[in-house]
């Protein structure tokens, strides 16, 4: 099983206004402790032991924060390369063709979505597992859900399930995508043509904190320990 997590960390963080214009979103911190550094503790609390994160914007600052916590860097220049693109570039420093991946803008109030990734996966049936979160469980989360399993079991764009930001992929179909930068959707359809692609359904709650208005909402879930 792999020990590799890729944290995407290069985005410009528009979403966040003001609090953007002199950090990196993954630096905003959320109950005392950067959205980056609950990303990071997920990973060690799973037993990974090979981090790496893309940068990008104000990308200096993340570098000195990340450094001396022994996470690799995959810097990204002159322009963002999206999830897909970002993932594809950092695969010499993830050293595996079967990776996690996180995105730092959430949280899981719950049990760790990488172990439960890990429990769950199937290698012989899956080349990606998405944690996805139902609706009625998620906080913060703006409009409708990401996905949904029609009546055949498959996977289907729309529904009740909302993409929590956390997975388990094979990474081989990245080389057959022409785009430099592109999103991982794209590897997503791929594997669903295939039948290749599945859901797990998270436990606990979760709080988008895309926004600035998601860091009030998720220190008052932290605090009330909402699972």
């Amino acid at each position: 099983m792999t020990q590799a997590v890729m944290i995407f960390a290069a985005g410009f963080g528009t979403r966040m206004g003001e609090l953007t214009r002199d950090r990196p979103k993954p630096m905003i911190p959320v109950a005392g402790k950067m959205l980056i550094d609950h990303a990071i503790d997920l990973a060690a609390e799973a037993g990974i032991t090979r981090v790496v994160a893309n940068t990008h914007y104000l990308a200096d600052q993340l570098h000195s924060h990340l450094a001396p916590k022994g996470v690799l860097i995959s810097h990204e220049d002159p322009d963002i390369l999206d999830t897909g693109g970002g993932l594809r570039a950092a695969l010499p420093l993830l050293d595996t063709e079967t990776v996690f991946t996180l995105n730092p803008d959430v949280l899981w109030l719950g049990p760790n979505p990488l172990t439960l990734l890990r429990t769950a996966w199937d290698p012989d049936q899956m080349d990606g597992l998405l944690m996805c979160v139902p609706l009625g469980r998620t906080h913060g989360r703006q409009g409708a859900g990401d996905f949904g399993i029609d009546e055949t079991g498959h996977v289907i764009r729309g529904g009740d399930l909302v993409y929590g930001g956390a997975q388990i992929l094979k990474t081989q179909g990245l080389k057959d995508i022409p785009q430099a930068a592109f999103s991982l959707n794209l590897l997503w359809d791929q594997m669903n043509a295939a039948g290749r692609l599945h859901l797990a359904s998270y436990p606990g709650a979760w709080c988008d904190v895309g926004t600035p208005q998601g860091i009030p909402l998720a220190e008052a879930l932290l605090e009330n320990g909402h699972v």
